[in-house]
């Protein structure tokens, strides 16, 4: 409490995904098995759709990687709706969450990816296209979660209340 007001982080819904009991082995295989399923279907098409857009939108030597940045600012902006929804409006089924956020979402980011083109970028002699590439990745991504849950948050709280 600060002040006589509830700390933010306090009202945020404790994730449902996560069971803090220290189950036995058997057990945590057979619980697991949906949800990792539910991941590796979700990253597959995520991760395909995302090679789809990297084909159509191909970058050229020593230029941003536009594909890549675009691909995680949308993927960024669809988390944070998504994490909203599902976290604080939706009743789902419990694979909803982990299929669509870290499989469908997971797999259609690519920060690796952005790792890799700051790497080329830099062996290709465009250090100033790197780091610039490096910052409004970081600055976007953070920027764009967090104005797509505000948003989000506050259209949600506008109909329902």
């Amino acid at each position: 409490m600060t002040h006589g007001h509830l700390d933010p982080a306090s009202r945020e819904p404790i994730d449902p995904d996560v069971d803090l009991r220290h189950p036995a082995p058997a057990e945590v295989r057979a619980s697991e098995l949906p949800v990792v399923t539910a991941i590796a279907i979700g990253g597959a098409i995520g991760a395909s759709a995302r090679y789809l857009v990297e084909l159509a939108w191909p970058t050229s030597s020593g230029s941003l990687p536009w594909a890549t940045f675009m691909i995680n600012m949308v993927g960024c902006a669809l988390i944070g709706v998504l994490m909203v929804l599902v976290s604080e409006v939706w009743m789902t089924h419990r694979l909803v969450r982990p299929f669509l956020g870290t499989g469908i979402l997971g797999g259609f980011t690519t920060f690796s990816t952005y790792a890799v083109d700051i790497q080329g970028l830099l062996n290709d002699g465009h250090p100033v296209t790197a780091l610039l590439y490096l910052a409004i990745t970081v600055i976007g991504a953070l920027a764009v979660v967090w104005a797509t849950t505000t948003t989000t948050r506050a259209l949600v709280h506008r109909r329902s209340g």
